[in-house]
């Protein structure tokens, strides 16, 4: 799915009027009406009090539309018009006139000395401001905004919540809305998948406004959201006769004395994802570890406790290297002559990125298509300090560029850098924030290759799978029990769930995951 800009946005809208034969009041009466099914499928006619508060543009018009319907369904309402400008858009008269035909007239506020009473079991339907916000909320706007906040009422957001640019990044001073769930319109926007938004984003849901789709389709975008339908059709079936070469061969090179752990998981995911072989390249320490633990796997040793020499014999498809491998001078230097001679594709992870970080001159040496899996510390090693997530990402997008490398940045919303692309994943949660959980994505993409997905079809894939484990591991362990080798126990359930069909609880919307 793509995300767009709100720019974007505004030209699908003229589009829709245009090719549809509307005009602008009535695809705002679509959208509201669309925002109260919403509202009426999950109240059903529940006399809760309901506070609507519609800023005097076009989003505060939407407001106005779900407080009409509101009342002619007989439910507790109370519209405020959030007086923060003299000017008025044609279709926020048009919706005013129509509530006040109804013998409705909307409450104006003019000072925070009008703001009304808010309990913690109201419902506050926020359409103050939307995606066209220019400049930070200020006088007693920002009061009311500070004055929702304190009530912890259930606040609903129309298509963003008030104070929060859609395409840029808020100042630390910014008074932002913080809503308990965001219902936006068509498309998702960049703002909901960035750390720097949690508080104000709890969760969001895109609902269907019936935008032009053949004007959506046309249009340009470097920001997408990966789904099960993108990741289904990336995969690949297996024909009968293939055998386990026609899968590849993934060596995982890593480990040192104490930290044999991370090339095992490494070792074992890239045996679950499908790789038709595997080898791992550790210190002769971790030589029986290996054997036992992950008998499938084959095995060769370097020194003794740490890797210096990188001189394996096996011939893989792929290798991701990184997971325990130590950052010694001696590992350093193995390491830089290892890169020296390597052509083949890398999934780059933990110690490979920090000995990079410490001798950056080895990005360089590092072939065309690589994939770096860091997490936001060994990224902030690579690319320096950032400001805010919008900087981060342009470090990255710049980083990528230059080297002509895939950067999948982990966390919530995992996101696959790919040249000026952003791919950002749509399954996973906190569960994964364990020891171990990077190592285990690092096998997954790195058995992937092997199977000759391309590189960013593996990361896709790998990331979606390895979250989507996570999700359905949830059905029989807490965030707090949940470990990385469990992510291993339901990757097979992940990879069926693909096929497998859903039921589908809104017909006219879609979930954030």
């Amino acid at each position: 799915m793509k995300i767009l800009s709100a720019q974007q946005i505004y030209a699908a809208d003229k589009a829709t009027i245009k090719s549809q034969g509307i005009n602008s009041i009535e695809l705002m009466e679509r959208a509201g009406t669309v925002c109260f099914d919403w509202i009426h499928k999950r109240l059903q006619g529940n006399p809760i009090k309901i506070l609507v508060f519609c800023g005097v543009g076009n989003n505060g018009g939407d407001g106005l539309v779900i407080s009409r319907h509101l009342i002619q369904h007989g439910y507790n309402v109370s519209c405020y018009v959030v007086n923060f400008s003299e000017k008025r858009t044609d279709e926020f008269l048009h919706n005013y006139n129509r509530l006040k035909d109804l013998g409705t007239w909307p409450i104006t506020i003019t000072s925070k000395n009008e703001f009304p009473e808010i309990s913690n079991e109201y419902v506050v339907v926020d359409a103050i401001f939307g995606i066209g916000l220019k400049g930070s909320i200020k006088d007693f706007t920002s009061d009311l905004i500070t004055h929702i906040n304190k009530a912890k009422a259930y606040t609903l957001s129309i298509d963003i919540p008030s104070g929060m640019y859609a395409d840029k990044t808020n100042s630390k001073d910014d008074f932002i809305l913080e809503a308990s769930h965001t219902l936006t319109f068509q498309q998702p926007k960049l703002a909901f998948l960035l750390p720097n938004n949690q508080k104000y984003i709890y969760t969001w849901q895109v609902i269907d406004i019936a935008l032009d789709e053949e004007f959506l389709d046309s249009i340009e975008s470097d920001y997408f959201i990966i789904q099960k339908e993108e990741v289904k059709s990336i995969y690949k079936m297996r024909d009968k006769f293939s055998h386990k070469v026609t899968f590849g061969h993934s060596l995982l090179i890593g480990g040192s004395y104490g930290k044999m752990g991370a090339i095992s998981l490494a070792s074992k995911a890239a045996l679950k994802s499908g790789s038709g072989l595997v080898t791992a390249y550790v210190p002769k320490c971790g030589y029986e570890i290996l054997q036992i633990s992950i008998p499938e796997v084959m095995v060769e040793v370097d020194a003794d406790k740490e890797l210096y020499d990188f001189n394996f014999k096996s011939k893989p498809t792929v290798i991701g290297i990184g997971p325990g491998m130590g950052t010694s001078d001696k590992t350093l230097k193995g390491f830089s002559n290892f890169l020296e001679e390597n052509t083949l594709p890398l999934v780059i992870d933990a110690d490979a990125l920090n000995l990079i970080s410490v001798k950056k001159g080895l990005l360089k040496k590092i072939p065309e298509n690589s994939i770096l899996t860091p997490h936001p510390k060994e990224l902030e090693r690579l690319i320096g300090e950032w400001n805010d997530d919008y900087e981060k990402i342009k470090k990255t997008k710049a980083l990528s560029v230059k080297y002509k490398i895939i950067i999948v940045l982990k966390g919530a919303n995992t996101v696959i850098v790919d040249g000026n692309k952003c791919h950002f994943n749509s399954t996973g949660n906190p569960a994964l924030a364990t020891a171990g959980s990077g190592d285990v994505l690092t096998g997954i993409i790195t058995g992937l290759l092997a199977q000759k997905y391309s590189a960013l079809n593996a990361a896709k894939l790998g990331v979606y799978l390895h979250g989507k484990s996570a999700d359905i591991g949830l059905e029989d362990h807490s965030v707090e029990t949940f470990t990385a080798s469990n992510i291993l126990d339901y990757l097979g359930d992940a990879f069926k769930s693909l096929f497998e069909k859903e039921f589908i609880i809104e017909d006219d919307s879609s979930d954030k995951a």
